[in-house]
């Protein structure tokens, strides 16, 4: 499976890190293919050495002023002319979408990705990870939407929000039929 995993280029301490090696070890060792910003710095790079090393692919797509950052012994590394076109890219690459944490490139990303598939432009399965319950904010705002009408959708049609890494791989894989 091609994963695509939107997340935060930023150096982050244990309680982000941690769980994000777990994951991509997971990613790993399940064969699958890690589809990421591309990035080799901050939690990018933690995602891309845990699954690399857990032997897993790896498939970056990078943005020109980003690419003097690139991984470089990437599986595969594609070079966008902009945001929009990587995000597009990204999406297209993957056959589900899970968003870890991030700022407000990956909110951006997480966004886009709800929206394409509010309106049936994809059907991926899309997993926010909340790790250290850093999206319980978001979560929250997401079910006031659909409590007040805001979501043609019911919101676990959406989204499927994750507490950890094992959590969000055990709903990945039950999306795909492979458990």
């Amino acid at each position: 499976m091609n994963i695509a995993v939107f997340c935060s280029a930023a150096d982050l301490d244990a309680r982000y890190t941690a769980p994000a090696r777990e994951f991509a070890e997971l990613i790993g060792r399940g064969g699958h293919t890690l589809v990421w910003g591309g990035s080799d710095c901050g939690l990018m790079k933690v995602m891309a050495d845990g699954v690399q090393e857990s032997g897993g692919r790896l498939a970056g797509v990078s943005v020109g002023f980003l690419a003097a950052r690139a991984r470089e012994n990437a599986d595969e590394m594609v070079i966008a002319r902009d945001l929009a076109e990587r995000k597009a890219q990204l999406l297209a690459r993957a056959d589900a979408v899970v968003v870890m944490v991030g700022g407000t490139g990956t909110l951006d990303e997480a966004t886009e990705i709800l929206e394409l598939k509010k309106h049936g432009l994809h059907d991926k399965p899309v997993v926010l990870l909340n790790t250290a319950g850093f999206y319980d904010g978001l979560k929250a705002q997401f079910q006031r939407m659909e409590d007040e009408g805001f979501l043609p959708l019911p919101l676990t049609s959406l989204v499927f929000f994750a507490e950890d890494g094992l959590g969000a791989m055990a709903y990945l894989e039950e999306s795909a039929g492979l458990r």
